[in-house]
């Protein structure tokens, strides 16, 4: 049995049907609320909450293999509960940051999630991904009413990665040998531009998409409403004020592992362009 947490997210949701697809067997996906939640068929849908240390034990029942989205609960106590249930192999979805900006808060929060799985005593995989392409979603709202879609950093590209590419190598590492005590960073095929971004979804769409440049600060005052001071910060040095040649390097991880290449940005627009029309 896998365990897919996360079931209903951008990257759950996809490895749900990758595993599906490929043939891997018995699958329970988690979600809090299974009413929305569209599996495909043969798939055991299980309400839960991560958080709730009383719901751990029946969750990992019969379970052998687990995929991991962190701080959705005391990691620590769902990596102990998951020892205790014979979890045979645990692949973790981390952050490049760990990496790459070390010093920020949500990538010492990873990095010690992933120092939690490596003494569990359980074998692992750890997947590192870069920008998530789906966090152009961001913009869906603003694009939706036409208005004018506004970013800082605009011409500083980053390796865009769709999200099915993580649940692509997370379904190898799941099912094939060879994947465990190892890490992965995870990139698109090439650096995407904030600007790039907007015209690439503006030609998915068909019309024009208005885009300008703005500061730091700006940003920032936008973020910080619903991501708080450190968060903002720290998304605004990812996408521009502090990157770095580890960051911003194009990585073959994707096409190595699943032998396919890794999907565009472009890919990404055009699959999900009803989310901004």
């Amino acid at each position: 049995m896998i365990l897919v947490t996360g079931a209903t997210g951008n990257t759950g949701s996809a490895l749900v049907k990758e595993l599906q697809a490929f043939g891997a067997g018995p699958l329970r996906g988690l979600t809090r609320d299974p009413g929305r939640a569209v599996f495909p068929e043969g798939v055991e849908v299980v309400e839960g909450d991560l958080a709730r240390t009383d719901s751990l034990e029946p969750l990992l029942e019969g379970v052998r293999s687990l995929f991991l989205v962190p701080r959705m609960g005391s990691d620590a106590d769902i990596l102990d509960a998951a020892a205790r249930a014979g979890v045979e192999h645990v692949v973790l979805m981390s952050s490049i940051t760990v990496q790459t900006h070390p010093h920020l808060g949500p990538a010492r929060e990873n990095s010690a999630v992933e120092r939690l799985l490596k003494d569990s005593g359980m074998p692992w995989t750890i997947l590192r991904p870069t920008q998530f392409a789906s966090n152009a979603l961001w913009w869906a709202e603003t694009i939706r009413k036409r208005d004018t879609v506004r970013a800082p950093y605009a011409d500083t590209g980053l390796p865009t990665l769709h999200p099915r590419d993580i649940a692509s190598v997370a379904r190898v590492a799941l099912t094939e040998p060879g994947h465990q005590e190892r890490t992965y960073a995870l990139t698109g095929p090439e650096k995407v531009t904030a600007r790039q971004q907007v015209e690439t979804i503006a030609a998915a769409l068909g019309r024009e998409v208005p885009f300008t440049e703005t500061s730091r600060q700006e940003a920032h005052r936008e973020m910080a409403g619903f991501l708080g001071d450190e968060a903002a910060d720290a998304v605004l040095d990812l996408t521009g004020g502090d990157t770095n040649n580890e960051l911003l390097m194009v990585r073959d991880t994707v096409s190595r592992i699943t032998g396919s290449p890794a999907r565009t940005f472009r890919q990404w627009a055009t699959e999900n362009a009803a989310a901004f029309g």
